[in-house]
Formats: C-alpha cells, sequence, structure tokens
C-alpha cells in the first residue's frame, strides 16, 4: 500500500487529489510539523529537504519500494505510473506541464508568502504585505483569464496541472481573498469539486487538519521559531 507522508496544506492535499483521482489504496502518516517531526533525522532520511508530502511507492519502477518528494514530482510520477492526468507526448503534454509549473513555482511559493505575511507575522511591514496580496490577485486573475478559453489549465482536458492548483484556488474565501468576480475560476472550481475525488477530499481534509490543529494548539513560542526559522533558528552570512 502507498504510504503519504504529510499534513493538511494545499501542497499535500493536492498529492491527496491525486491518489482520490486514481483511487489508488494509500494510508496517510500524518507529521506533526509544529512539534518539529520534519526536523527529525527519521523523516531526513525521507526527504533531505525536510518538507512535506512525501510518497512511498512499494511498486516502484523497478519493482522495489520507491520515494518520491516534492510535490510535483509526485503528481508527475503517479501521473505516468498510471497514464493518467498527463498527455503521454505532444503539445498537449507541455501545455499541462507549464500550467504544473505555475503552480509549483508561482501560485504555491506566493500563497504561502501570502499566508505567512498576513496570519504569522504581527509586526509585518505594510511593503511586504501589499507585496504578497499583489502577487497573489494577480497569479489568482491569471488562472482566471487562462480558463476564459479553456474548460481546464491544461487544455480541454482535466489534468495534474488542475489537480495540483485546485487545493489553492478552493481557500480563497477561507483567506479572506475576493473571489466571486472571478466567473471563470467559479466555473472551473465548481466543475472539479463535483467530481468524487474532490468530494472524498472534503472529508480527508477535515480529518487531517482536525489532527494538524490539535497539533499546533501545543505549540510553543520555540516550535514556531523552528517552523519559521526564525529567532535562535535563523541563519546569517
Amino acid at each position: 500500500m502507498i504510504e503519504l507522508y504529510g499534513m493538511g496544506s494545499p501542497n499535500v492535499l493536492k498529492v491527496v487529489l491525486m491518489l482520490e483521482e486514481l483511487q489508488l489504496a494509500y494510508r496517510f502518516k500524518h507529521i506533526h510539523v509544529w512539534k518539529g517531526e520534519q526536523f527529525t533525522d527519521s523523516f531526513k532520511a525521507l526527504n533531505p529537504n525536510s518538507k512535506v508530502p512525501v510518497l512511498i511507492d512499494p511498486d516502484g519502477p523497478s519493482g522495489e519500494p520507491y520515494r518520491v518528494f516534492e510535490s510535483g514530482a509526485i503528481l508527475q510520477y503517479l501521473a505516468e505510473k498510471s497514464g493518467k492526468f498527463l498527455p503521454a507526448n505532444g503539445t498537449e503534454r507541455y501545455d499541462v506541464m507549464q500550467w504544473l509549473m505555475i503552480q509549483l513555482t508561482g501560485i504555491g511559493p506566493m500563497f504561502g508568502q501570502y499566508v505567512h505575511f498576513t496570519r504569522f507575522e504581527p509586526e509585518v511591514s505594510a511593503y511586504a504585505r501589499s507585496r504578497y496580496t499583489t502577487e497573489v490577485l494577480r497569479l489568482v486573475e491569471l488562472v482566471d483569464q487562462r480558463l476564459a478559453t479553456h474548460a481546464y489549465l491544461g487544455g480541454d482536458t482535466y489534468s495534474i496541472a488542475d489537480i495540483a492548483t485546485y487545493p489553492w484556488m478552493a481557500i480563497l474565501e477561507f483567506l479572506g481573498l475576493p473571489h466571486e468576480r472571478y466567473t471563470h475560476l467559479t466555473r472551473w472550481l465548481g466543475d472539479i469539486s463535483k467530481r468524487p475525488a474532490a468530494i472524498r477530499l472534503v472529508e480527508m481534509t477535515k480529518e487531517i487538519q482536525a489532527e494538524g490543529a490539535a497539533s499546533r494548539s501545543e505549540a510553543t513560542p520555540d516550535d514556531y521559531d523552528r517552523m519559521f526559522g526564525r529567532g535562535q533558528y535563523a541563519r546569517a552570512l
């Protein structure tokens, strides 16, 4: 059975959505990031970058267990293993990969910085707040513009580009960001939310995030510093 190490962030939930879409049997192993489990030697043996998600496939390409980290690599690995949600070749494949990269290099990092500087840093400067709000809204507008002319991000067919992006765009209201005015994005969110895998994702998310919230409620100021690389954990030149 596949093992997925993670927590309740969109970066992990997109892999959960992919596994649900493929209807693969998997076991979710919660990494309590507020307790610093991602920095332990045992977890760093799975991912030296100390980040979730990590996937362990007992039936890897050579027939042996295989470990994959980085969410984009996991999605591509599962797509190629299953032959689903990523065209095998041609321009259709590269259309999907381009929009997958926008999520990995733009939407994920910028949304992450927006969340950090609006929720976890009380002394944030007006410049930092404006910069990340502006960039997040620019990316939302970019997605909306793409969906004005295409059913899905990669083109006419649902793909790993949509699977990667959906958990981030689905939380716009929760983050206090406007969403109703993005009519094409709203249509896309509605279409995906009706998929059986996305419906199952909602229930999985509740369970995963409840465990994460319980862990965070016990976090100390030192745990926060370790999580965000500040205080005694900050690096300097």
